[in-house]
């Protein structure tokens, strides 16, 4: 199963959509977000789209209820106060805004762990453990909008960026 992962999307609603074409278009069925969507309307491309999302909120996600109204109407769309552990494919993987909201246990306890919050990509192993930050989708700093796949089956990871 590959997985789609992105964070720091703050509001910039063409490039969340265009970063889900290409990951629609390389097989992904799920996203995972790691916050800072911002505004409710940043969510409308994952419901055109009908895309799942698995989310947690971020620093600059100022209307938490507009974001999970907003989620209800999606299909498979879920929000949760950051940090939150999720089992897809039977891998545990933990999301976090911020990897300072953790502690080390918790990052070992998981098979992935995917943060956002610093706008830069990377991708590190710890042990058995993989931290990824698949960069700000937004591109606001940067100057490039990225975002991730994860192969859930190989621990592939593959930047996209438009």
């Amino acid at each position: 199963m590959k997985v789609g992962l992105m964070a720091d999307s703050h509001d910039r609603v063409p490039a969340i959509a265009e970063l889900l074409d290409v990951m629609l278009g390389k097989g992904v069925s799920l996203v995972m977000h790691a916050g800072d969507y911002c505004s409710p309307f940043s969510l409308d491309p994952f419901n055109d789209k009908n895309v799942a999302l698995l989310g947690i909120f971020g620093r600059n996600d100022g209307d938490p209820e507009g974001l999970k109204a907003t989620a209800g109407k999606g299909v498979g769309m879920e929000l949760y106060e950051s940090p939150h552990s999720f089992e897809v494919s039977d891998q545990r993987i933990l999301i976090v805004h911020d990897l300072g909201e953790v502690n080390r246990r918790s990052i070992e306890a998981h098979r992935y762990v995917v943060h956002g919050f610093t706008h830069k990509q990377e991708t590190i192993t710890r042990g058995q453990t993989i931290l990824i930050n698949p960069g700000e989708a937004c591109g606001w700093l940067t100057g490039t909008c990225t975002a991730a796949i994860l192969d859930l089956e190989t621990g592939e990871v593959e930047i996209v960026s438009l």
